[in-house]
């Protein structure tokens, strides 16, 4: 059973804060768009995220956010692996809506994206300034969203280049939030960030 969340306060140890105000302050840090993918048997998928980081240095670890909703979250839960691609700055709009609006749930959305394998799991090196593998070692429940932590278990860097962050997508690309997006927020139908 879910814990349920009051949408207009969040309780602190020292005071009542409303929903909004805790949206205002997180909406400040930084993202950058990455595609986690994994897969299921023979078949692959991907999808588009802002929340990747690395947790630690050596051995190199890395932690990914995952809506529980999604094909790739069920399919790194199966596997126990999952690629992270870094992408390029430059990266198509059309290419990003195939990862970031289209559910694998609903099709086999990935069926002409090329895949690398890398470490034994699939990355997508298209439009990717480097791509990496990570074995879950942890899982953390976030409610709505899984984090997945592990180690980084094969890696290569395809070319130089600015990556894509969450501000250069929003504020020159006009690109939109996804529903299942960490950053967005269901009361309103916007973006936190």
């Amino acid at each position: 059973m879910r814990p349920s969340v009051n949408r207009e306060l969040i309780m602190s140890e020292e005071k009542k804060i409303s929903l909004q105000a805790v949206q205002s302050a997180v909406s400040k840090l930084s993202y950058g768009l990455y595609i986690v993918s994994s897969f299921d048997g023979e078949r692959n998928n991907g999808q588009l995220v802002n929340t990747v980081f690395q947790v630690a240095a050596a051995p190199p670890g890395i932690a990914v956010s995952l809506n529980k909703n999604t094909l790739t979250h069920s399919f790194v839960e199966k596997s126990g692996l999952f690629s992270v691609s870094v992408l390029d700055r430059d990266t198509p709009m059309p290419f990003i809506g195939i990862f970031g609006f289209k559910s694998g749930h609903d099709g086999r959305k990935c069926e002409k994206i090329v895949f690398k394998t890398l470490g034994g799991c699939p990355a997508v090196a298209e439009n990717s300034l480097a791509i990496f593998t990570v074995r879950v070692g942890k899982k953390v429940d976030m409610d709505t969203h899984t984090i997945f932590i592990g180690a980084v278990t094969a890696a290569e860097t395809l070319k130089d280049g600015p990556p894509l962050t969450y501000a250069y997508y929003k504020d020159v690309k006009r690109g939109k939030t996804q529903k299942n997006a960490t950053t967005y927020a269901a009361e309103t139908g916007e973006e936190n960030a």
